[in-house]
């Protein structure tokens, strides 16, 4: 048989069997109304000349596709590649793809990621914002056509959406209560963008912290950077330029907490003995710089496969609580780099 190059349809199956084009379609749907002998000359001649059922035309005719848009602000994060490892898991589970895109931190490209995904005809929608993301008119085309938008981690007010996060102000409370307990009254806070929900909420729960502890606050005391690792080595530096050396440092992520303990050790600064250290997010790495980081168990498989879950049971009409945010546990993992009253 000769060889086609162009993608195979029902048509030229047809043509090839001398037959009708719905024959064809019927008789690869098992149709019982074909006979069985012209069944299988109709599969064997698709297999034969190569076609590929186009399910996703199939599906668009049913009105769905069974395929889920994530929008993530980036893809090099430990944090978020677990998110969207519990969010594969149970769109896995129940047939569902998912297409991955990264706004990169920047508005722009996350209007033009929702638009090609909603161009993809998804059926709903998965979304962690970018810093720099200040409204969510971008979403209006989603949310018009009743498509269901979950936000996870970073999120902003929406009536319309539900939301999946953990509770930053209590997190960024709890941290430096901790910090405060070992001793710091010079607490340092790396923070990251303050439109974002997640780093506001960090920062205000440092702040009520020291407010509570009868510490003044002193902004001279707070940078507000990208985390990077970078930004930590930078924020190291600026440290060791102080007059008076902080006691405490507490830090957004644990990218940038480790950095800052490198800068620190290297500049023979002691820790936890001169600078007790915390970070945020719980990462590998803060198990591997010595001392061990202090940090935040952020529950991030939890909440992938938690928001995953929350926009499936919508698109399936599942009764289940009309929920407009969950709040998910979070837990302080103390470790050697803040425990100053341990020393002896």
């Amino acid at each position: 048989m000769m060889k086609i190059h162009k993608e195979v349809t029902i048509y030229d199956i047809a043509k090839v069997l001398g037959i009708s084009p719905s024959t064809v379609s019927r008789g690869l749907k098992d149709n019982p109304g074909i006979r069985k002998e012209t069944i299988k000359r109709i599969r064997e001649t698709a297999h034969e000349m190569g076609y590929q059922r186009n399910k996703f035309a199939g599906n668009l005719r049913q009105k769905h596709t069974n395929t889920i848009g994530v929008v993530v602000p980036k893809l090099n994060s430990y944090f978020m590649a677990t998110v969207i490892a519990g969010m594969e898991k149970v769109t896995n589970q129940h047939g569902y793809g998912l297409i991955i895109s990264s706004s990169q931190e920047s508005v722009k490209q996350e209007i033009s990621c929702v638009s090609t995904l909603f161009n993809t005809r998804v059926d709903g929608l998965l979304v962690s914002l970018a810093l720099d993301t200040r409204n969510l008119d971008h979403f209006n085309i989603i949310l018009n056509k009743n498509i269901p938008l979950v936000f996870f981690d970073r999120i902003s007010e929406c009536n319309s959406c539900m939301s999946v996060i953990i509770d930053n102000f209590k997190a960024g409370y709890e941290v430096t209560s901790h910090l405060i307990e070992q001793g710091c009254r010079k607490i340092v806070h790396l923070g990251g963008n303050l439109l974002s929900n997640v780093y506001a909420e960090r920062f205000r729960g440092y702040k009520q912290a020291l407010k509570d502890n009868k510490i003044i606050f002193d902004e001279n005391l707070v940078v507000l950077s990208d985390l990077s690792g970078e930004s930590g080595t930078e924020t190291a530096k600026k440290i060791l330029s102080m007059k008076i050396l902080p006691d405490g440092i507490f830090t957004s992520n644990d990218t940038s907490a480790v950095a800052i303990i490198i800068e620190l050790l290297k500049n023979g600064i002691k820790i936890p003995e001169d600078i007790a250290i915390a970070g945020f997010n719980n990462e590998p790495i803060s198990q591997v710089i010595q001392p061990n980081l202090t940090s935040v168990d952020y529950p991030a498989r939890e909440m992938g496969e938690i928001a995953a879950l929350l926009l499936i049971n919508k698109l399936r009409n599942t009764q289940s609580p009309n929920l407009n945010t969950i709040i998910l546990k979070h837990s302080l993992i103390l470790r050697q780099s803040s425990l100053k009253r341990n020393i002896s």
